[in-house]
């Protein structure tokens, strides 16, 4: 079988190196030694500052919302946020259990991005955010969206689960918004089997935050914070230092792949249109069908031959019910219902990536 995606294993010699180091110090959480070294390496490597790593990256956007004080549990109404229907659940889901309702505006149909044009529309006078997604990698219109996010006073918190190591105009994409998450889950370029990030704009958020993923406690005898428990554990650094040392060939291998898909199906499908001055990571090869029959057909075509492809995001968010949105998306939905995710990983080999490709091709003839 040919899944969608594997995770990424390096060197168990190497991560054997790093366990030993755990068992000596005896020290296995609330911020370990691996814990503070990858939080370094990873400013380093993304070109960022003010990085907290946390146990996965649906708590980085609790964490989020939470440090960047959306949720005024004085307030009359729930907060809103403007998000995107073409995401992960967690994007939305995450919203809503903190208890800020989601509202969804569409997307560009080129980009598959939260498009600037439709945000203004849905902003009300409980909209405290902007959620954006910079889907599959891909960067968006960070700087409209700051300018309306500037405009009508509201925070902007980034999902940029997909965007590890992603540049735009030669700087990391993370440095955009008050705040931009992370996910390191295992099928994630950059994964420690389970864990998260948060980058944020300023220093004081940061600190805030950092109570918050250790229950508000900042002392032996001292809570300053409503808090919870969201610590990356020191095996899970261990892991993403492993990972981190291998990045580079990581890519290598992955941007192959991704150049192949390209080079064999952009002249019948189609593929993201990506942001100008983008350095792009090589996560995802997502690709749009004419119909969504025939993303349904070849999708069981290539199972019956022992090949994943994943329709990936569907459904569009506005149609699940307990997000309980009343407005439909129609370039979202359109899209979401036309979409596959070709398999994408690092040892994808030549002849399983030919096979895939002439399984669509004889698809598409048909």
């Amino acid at each position: 079988m040919i899944p969608v995606t594997k995770p990424y294993f390096p060197s168990r010699e190497k991560l054997n190196t790093y366990i030993d180091g755990i068992y000596e110090r005896q020290w296995l959480t609330n911020n370990g030694e691996l814990v503070q070294e990858l939080t370094r390496r990873l400013e380093n490597y993304l070109g960022v500052e003010n990085l907290l790593l946390v146990s996965n990256g649906t708590l980085a956007l609790q964490i989020a919302y939470r440090a960047l004080g959306l949720r005024d549990n004085r307030a009359p109404r729930h907060p809103e946020a403007i998000t995107t229907p073409f995401t992960f659940i967690a994007t939305a889901s995450s919203l809503k259990w903190e208890g800020i309702e989601p509202v969804f505006a569409d997307i560009d149909p080129h980009t598959w991005c939260l498009d600037p044009a439709n945000i203004e529309a849905a902003i009300t006078p409980n909209t405290k955010a902007i959620v954006p997604v910079h889907v599959f990698g891909n960067a968006c219109e960070v700087e409209a969206i700051d300018a309306i996010a500037n405009k009508h006073n509201l925070k902007v918190i980034y999902d940029a689960s997909h965007a590890f190591g992603v540049k735009y105009k030669g700087e990391s994409l993370l440095k955009h918004g008050d705040a931009a998450t992370l996910s390191f889950h295992a099928t994630k370029l950059f994964h420690t089997g389970e864990g998260g990030a948060i980058i944020f704009k300023r220093k004081e958020d940061l600190e805030r935050a950092r109570k918050m993923i250790n229950f508000g406690i900042t002392g032996p005898e001292s809570i300053e914070e409503l808090g919870i428990n969201a610590k990356m554990n020191e095996l899970q650094a261990a892991m993403g230092l492993c990972v981190l040392d291998e990045m580079e060939q990581n890519l290598a291998a992955r941007a192959e792949v991704w150049h192949r898909y390209e080079q064999a199906l952009a002249g019948t499908l189609q593929l993201q249109s990506r942001a100008k001055a983008l350095d792009y990571n090589y996560a995802y090869f997502p690709v749009v069908f004419k119909t969504e029959a025939k993303a349904v057909r070849v999708a069981a075509t290539l199972k019956e031959h022992g090949v994943l492809a994943r329709r990936y995001f569907y459904p569009s968010l506005e149609s699940v019910e307990c997000l309980n949105s009343q407005k439909k998306q129609a370039i979202s939905k359109n899209i979401a219902s036309r979409i596959l995710c070709l398999p994408i990983y690092n040892k994808l080999g030549n002849a399983e990536q030919k096979e895939i490709i002439e399984l669509v091709n004889t698809e598409l003839a048909l």
